[in-house]
């Protein structure tokens, strides 16, 4: 990564690995010019970087690999799936962890390779089970007495036993916002321990006739800046993991952490590299596995924040400001929380950086507002930037999970375009909604009869 002023080598830990900037200030990723594509594809817009998604794919790879041979990293496409996305960690040999009907959809319009799928969620419908039967789908994660009962029945009319996971809630706290807090014992997901509705869901899924039980699944939360929550969940699972061996003599095989791993959004946060968190799990799961007299089990990872979010960048285009002598500076822009509704949802802290002036100083901090009509609707806080005027650049970094995958057509707005970027070319994978669009599910107004 080269840069003239240092601007970007401040905020490499949050900019896409090809980041640089060239002599006019100009940002520029995967060698391609960030103003020129927006001039071309207008704003607000989605770039990412191809390189950036591919190097974390490897990383996770490289990684688990070495210390816990035949590791299987699943990217969950909850953080964004297109078919761009599936075709990338296809080729790059990971896994698809999917959540639901349509992202099952997109992994086959893409070609995904069925046999590498993991099929989670915690209601869902018997249409979605039997999609992912017919799909042949590698694994389904069971969540719940409910499901357990219709996927067996399900099974049965198809005649094949399906390999399933449990999800079992561990009762660790990973310390995440509490909307992202999944491993506690106060969640919707997963059978708890401690009532022992996990044990009693071992016991039915051994019976049934149609299920092939492979192991356990756990989903602490996310982002986790530490590795100790992933200590204290294998420590938790590994003990249970010995009780039902005593009980019905089951060997765990496979045993999926989940994910959870975090990204720096801001460069004052850090969070542990990919190899202390393999580390971290292949130690505690190795010294549990000893204490226990259990065998080591196939360990799957679902990483999906930490494979896209670094990878994307959001470009909007900046327009009205408004100065509050003695309160604050607000400068708005073209987008907001209809593509990114997480600093509204969570709190959520981003930097902001002016695209086509990255060579200027920083003259004050401002709060750069969305569009939508909403209080709420702030991207960043106090935002140190130069003076922008109407018309300029503004990106944001670590755009590229959770924003496109929780988006909305709030106020009527269109839903931005996207483009991968690469070795100086770009490729539309996205086209900007149309306001056709917007009314494409709707019926005829003009055939609403007057009452």
């Amino acid at each position: 990564m080269s840069d003239r002023t240092g601007a970007v080598h401040a905020l490499a830990s949050v900019l896409p690995t090809t980041a640089t900037t060239d002599a006019r200030g100009h940002l520029q990723i995967g060698g391609c010019d960030v103003p020129a594509l927006a001039a071309e594809f207008g704003t607000p817009l989605y770039v990412y970087d191809e390189a950036t998604i591919r190097g974390a794919c490897r990383e996770f790879r490289v990684q688990f690999d070495r210390v816990l041979p035949g590791a299987d990293v699943q990217y969950a496409a909850k953080a964004y799936l297109s078919p761009a996305i599936a075709a990338i960690a296809a080729q790059e040999g990971l896994g698809l962890d999917v959540v639901s009907g349509g992202e099952l959809f997109v992994a086959r319009r893409a070609g995904f390779p069925m046999a590498r799928v993991v099929f989670h969620g915690n209601n869902k419908s018997e249409t979605e089970l039997r999609e992912a039967l017919d799909a042949g789908v590698g694994r389904i994660v069971i969540d719940n007495f409910h499901e357990l009962a219709l996927l067996d029945r399900i099974s049965q009319q198809r005649g094949r036993p399906q390999p399933v996971l449990l999800r079992v809630t561990p009762g660790v706290d990973a310390h995440t916002h509490e909307k992202t807090t999944t491993g506690i014992a106060d969640s919707k997901f997963g059978f708890p321990l401690a009532p022992g509705d996990a044990e009693e869901a071992v016991r039915r899924t051994l019976a049934a006739d149609s299920l092939e039980l492979l192991g356990y699944h756990v989903h602490l939360g996310s982002p986790i800046f530490s590795t100790e929550p992933y200590r204290r969940g294998i420590q938790v699972m590994a003990s249970f993991a010995a009780r039902m061996w005593d009980a019905f003599e089951f060997p765990w095989r496979e045993f999926s952490v989940g994910g959870g791993f975090a990204v720096a959004y801001t460069p004052d946060r850090v969070p542990p590299a990919v190899a202390d968190y393999a580390q971290a799990v292949s130690r505690t799961l190795h010294a549990a596995c000893t204490t226990h007299d259990l065998p080591v089990p196939r360990v799957h990872v679902e990483p999906g924040r930490s494979i896209v979010a670094r990878a994307g960048v959001a470009v909007y285009t900046a327009g009205a400001r408004k100065e509050i002598e003695g309160v604050r500076t607000y400068l708005s822009v073209d987008g907001g929380m209809a593509d990114n509704v997480r600093p509204a949802m969570y709190g959520s802290r981003y930097v902001a950086l002016a695209a086509n002036r990255m060579h200027d100083a920083v003259e004050g901090t401002v709060t750069v507002a969305g569009k939508f009509c909403e209080s709420g609707d702030i991207l960043v806080r106090e935002a140190g930037l130069p003076r922008l005027q109407a018309g300029d650049l503004l990106a944001l970094p670590v755009s590229g999970a959770y924003h496109l995958a929780m988006e909305s057509n709030y106020n009527l707005a269109t839903r931005p375009p996207v483009v991968f970027v690469g070795q100086g070319r770009a490729r539309l994978t996205r086209r900007r909604q149309s306001y056709d669009d917007l009314l494409a599910l709707e019926e005829d107004a003009t055939q609403v009869e007057r009452t």
